[in-house]
C-alpha cells in the first residue's frame, strides 16, 4: 500500500507554515538520563565487543559492491549513527520517517536511526544547528564511528548548515550536546575514539551528506538567513556529499538547464557529487520510501543498483514512488557503513597489536 497525503490539504499546511515564517515548534528532549561520562582515552575501542570471524568478513568487503548479503554482515558489527533532518513544513516530518523505516527495513540498525532519548525518526531545521553539530561529535566520541547526515528539503539546507558549523563559520567553538537533555555539556572538545587525543568539535569531519530538494523558498526562513549565498558551496567538514535536485521544484526554486539552482559544489577537498532526480518527483512526498522495501521486484533492483552503471528503468516510479533516490541513498550508505566499519575494526585491531 502506497502512503500517501491528500494533496491540497498538504499544500495548504504548506502555504499555512510557510507564511508563518517558521513557527515550528523546534522537538523537545526527551527524559533526562544523565551525562554520560566522558571517555578516556581509546576506552571506546577497547570496549568494542565483535565477534572475531565478524570482523574477518567486514575486512574482506567491498565497499563499492556491498549485496543484501553483506547487509547482514554488516548487521553484525558496528554501525554509524545516521542524523535524518526532515524539512519544516508539517505534516512532512513523517515523510523522512517513512525513509527512516525503509533504512531499517532494508537492514540497518534502527537503533542508530532513531534518537535514543525519545525514540524520534528525525530532528527538526528549527533546532540549532550548533547543537546538531555538538551533537554528531558526542555520537562519534561514545560510539566510535562518524555519523551520517541526510537531509530532505529545509532539513538539506539545515545538513549543509551544521558542515558549515563544523567549519568555523559561524564562531571558533562548538560545545559538545548529547542527546538525553537539552543541555550543552559544559566542554568544547571531545575525546577522538580512534586517537585517544582531545580535539575541537571545530573541525569534526563526517563520512557522507546527503540533501535532496534543498533550497528556494526556505531560505527566506529567519533560521535560514545565514545560508543565502552559501547553501551550495560545500566546505571540507565531509568527505563524500551528494545533491539531489528535482527538474522543475517549484519549492525549491530548481529551474532545468541552470546549474545554479540545483548544483553544488565544493570549496577545497569535499567530493561532491550531484544528482539530478526526474522532474515528476513530488518536493514534499519524495522521502516516502518504505513501501519499496517492501516490493520484491523494488527492492531486487534497489540493492543492485550501482550510481553509473547500466541498471535499467527503475521499478514503480510510475506511481510517484522515490525509488532512484532511495537506491542512490541506499547504495552510498552501506557504502560509508562498510567503511567506517572497517575503520573502527582496523583501529582496534592496532590498539590491540592484533592483526
Amino acid at each position: 500500500m502506497i502512503w500517501r497525503i491528500p494533496a491540497p490539504a498538504l499544500t495548504v499546511a504548506a502555504l499555512a507554515v510557510l507564511t508563518a515564517g517558521g513557527c515550528a515548534t523546534p522537538r523537545t528532549a526527551g527524559p533526562a538520563a544523565g551525562v554520560t561520562p566522558t571517555p578516556v582515552g581509546q576506552s571506546v575501542l577497547r570496549s568494542l565487543a565483535v565477534d572475531r570471524a565478524v570482523e574477518e568478513r567486514i575486512l574482506a568487503l567491498d565497499p563499492e559492491r556491498i549485496t543484501a548479503a553483506d547487509v547482514r554482515t554488516l548487521a553484525s558489527g558496528p554501525a554509524p549513527r545516521i542524523v535524518l533532518l526532515h524539512g519544516g513544513i508539517y505534516p512532512v516530518h513523517l515523510a523522512m520517517e517513512s525513509f527512516g523505516g525503509f533504512l531499517t527495513d532494508m537492514g540497518y540498525p534502527e537503533a542508530k536511526i532513531r534518537n535514543p532519548a525519545d525514540g524520534s525518526w528525525s530532528h527538526s531545521p528549527y533546532e540549532s544547528s550548533s547543537q546538531l553539530a555538538g551533537l554528531l561529535a558526542w555520537y562519534y566520541e561514545g560510539e566510535g564511528l562518524r555519523p551520517m547526515l541526510i537531509g530532505h528539503s529545509q532539513g538539506g539546507i539545515q545538513a549543509v548548515k551544521v558542515l558549515r558549523e563544523l567549519d568555523g563559520a559561524f564562531g571558533d567553538r562548538i560545545v559538545v550536546r548529547g542527546p538525553y537533555d537539552n543541555s550543552d555539556e559544559d566542554r568544547t572538545t571531545f575525546v577522538d575514539p580512534l586517537t585517544g587525543k582531545e580535539r575541537p568539535v571545530i573541525g569534526l569531519t563526517v563520512p557522507y551528506v546527503s540533501v535532496v530538494a534543498a533550497g528556494g523558498a526556505a531560505l527566506l526562513l529567519p533560521n535560514q538567513w545565514s545560508m543565502v549565498g552559501h547553501l551550495r558551496t560545500i566546505p571540507d567538514t565531509v568527505e563524500h556529499f551528494t545533491g539531489y535536485s528535482v527538474g522543475l521544484d517549484l519549492w525549491a526554486w530548481t529551474v532545468p538547464g541552470v546549474a545554479a539552482t540545483s548544483d553544488f559544489e565544493h570549496n577545497g577537498t569535499a567530493r561532491v557529487r550531484n544528482v539530478t532526480l526526474p522532474g515528476w518527483y513530488n518536493h514534499v512526498l519524495l522521502p516516502v520510501t518504505r513501501d519499496l522495501a517492501a516490493d520484491p521486484t523494488a527492492r531486487a533492483w534497489i540493492d543492485a543498483y550501482v550510481p553509473g552503471a547500466a541498471n535499467g528503468r527503475a521499478p514503480l516510479e510510475e506511481t510517484g514512488q522515490s525509488v532512484l533516490w532511495a537506491a542512490d541513498v541506499w547504495y552510498s550508505v552501506r557504502k560509508h557503513w562498510c567503511l567506517e566499519a572497517q575503520r573502527v575494526i582496523r583501529a582496534r585491531r592496532a590498539l590491540l597489536g592484533e592483526r
